[in-house]
């Protein structure tokens, strides 16, 4: 125990100790207990308030007169990174993963700039200046052409090249500030595409390794951005792949359809016409892989009509949707394939026909969007699933290449180049007893 507390407890002690010998002993007769507490408590916090005590906690030091100290300056960083910012979170936010863009470039370099401890920051394709910031920047123009002899050499070797001297950078303006250069390359895969140049005023050249590993994550950023190109690219294409696989047949029997019924009721035959063009501009004219459920829902609901105007009552459908997958995007293209699928090998090949059904929801706690489209047709034996997934083949049989409708391969390539991992595509058919698809995909 403090020493200071160990006189407060003697003190509080010898207090209690006279107070009982006043009620107790010296007065007639003695105080009841009640009275007696009363006055130990008021004795004692007579005492504690009246003693410095540790209870009470250290005097408060009296301020000191006089300047202040300066505050400590951190040891600088011998690299040159900036206080609160790393290569790392650097890495996080640089924008060049959209791809070697002028804006891009730009704000690359603004970025780069305190971090790499250089007076000026360049970034570069094989033949013009992306970026420039820092001095030097009225004459390194963007836009313009590389006019460095060290840019040349970086590009033409395909590795780090460092300046100690003026002369080096090789800069034709002769008032150049520029005085010392660290030029690394930028290469996705084997192929050079720029560079990305750090420059100083003084005769200390930037730390080539730390030049170099923002250059090699530069790099790594450029490439996922080129496999980002390249997947949109392959997306394009088989998006363009469904529109052209429209079942021509879907078409000529359904003109067949529209000409039948323009004889016996003009007016249905009308509106079929005006349905079979609001199917085929939405079909060809859709921009984007993306739309409203609620636009995909329209043309699938479109396509049944007009596939009911040609069964019948053989062609029964139920709707099952949750009005909140309403505003959800989803990709295009993607539902009514599914269902035209459910119609061709389901019902159409049945007897009595069938019935298409269409479910979708939306579960916020997995924030994901599951579709389901099932019939209950004729349904399908596994080898026949197995050619349905692969796709129409080069060389199938007549016979057999019947059964691979618009290609659920192709669809479920386009959720691959769109989703990566992150969807479900499950297909399950029994035969006799009917199909069902479900797509579950993320919330958009």
């Amino acid at each position: 125990m403090h020493g200071g507390s160990r006189l407060l407890a003697g003190a509080l002690t010898a207090a209690w100790g006279l107070v009982y010998l006043v009620t107790q002993v010296l007065v007639t007769p003695a105080l009841e207990a009640p009275a007696t507490i009363l006055a130990g408590v008021v004795v004692s916090t007579v005492v504690v308030l009246g003693y410095p005590s540790a209870l009470r906690g250290p005097r408060a030091v009296a301020p000191r007169r006089g300047p202040a100290p300066r505050p400590r300056r951190r040891p600088r960083d011998p690299r040159g990174v900036r206080e609160g910012l790393t290569i790392a979170a650097a890495g996080r936010s640089v924008p060049l993963r959209n791809g070697l863009t002028r804006d891009a470039a730009r704000r690359t370099a603004q970025l780069l700039r305190p971090l790499l401890g250089g007076d000026a920051i360049a970034i570069t394709d094989t033949e013009q200046v992306l970026a420039f910031v820092g001095p030097g920047a009225d004459h390194h123009r963007v836009g313009g052409a590389l006019q460095t002899r060290v840019s040349r050499l970086a590009l033409d070797k395909g590795r780090t090249v460092v300046m100690h001297a003026r002369d080096g950078i090789g800069c034709p303006e002769p008032d150049c500030p520029l005085r010392t250069a660290v030029v690394a390359p930028l290469a996705v895969a084997d192929r050079v595409v720029g560079t990305l140049k750090v420059y100083r005023t003084h005769d200390e050249p930037a730390p080539r390794v730390l030049v170099d590993d923002m250059a090699s994550m530069l790099s790594l950023h450029l490439e996922l951005a080129e496999m980002d190109r390249e997947r949109h690219l392959a997306a394009d294409a088989r998006l363009d792949a469904l529109r052209a696989q429209i079942n021509p047949h879907f078409l000529f029997n359904i003109l067949n359809t529209i000409a039948s019924k323009s004889r016996t009721d003009p007016e249905e035959s009308r509106q079929l016409l005006l349905r079979l063009s609001d199917f085929f501009r939405y079909a060809v004219r859709q921009d984007g892989h993306f739309a409203e459920f609620s636009q995909e829902y329209f043309f699938v609901r479109t396509y049944l009509s007009l596939e009911q105007a040609r069964f019948g009552d053989r062609l029964r459908v139920r709707y099952d949707i949750d009005p909140q997958v309403l505003t959800s995007r989803v990709p295009v293209l993607v539902i009514q394939p599914l269902v035209e699928n459910a119609v061709k090998h389901g019902v159409a090949d049945a007897v009595a026909g069938g019935t298409i059904h269409l479910r979708a929801r939306v579960d916020p706690l997995t924030r994901t969007t599951s579709i389901r489209v099932s019939d209950d047709g004729v349904g399908m034996a596994p080898d026949v699933l197995a050619r349905l997934l692969a796709g129409r083949r080069p060389g199938l049989p007549a016979a057999e290449s019947r059964h691979t409708g618009v290609g659920l391969w192709n669809i479920s390539q386009r959720l691959d180049a769109l989703f990566g991992d992150r969807y479900t595509f499950d297909v399950a058919s029994t035969p006799g007893k009917g199909t069902t698809v479900d797509l579950r995909i993320p919330l958009r």
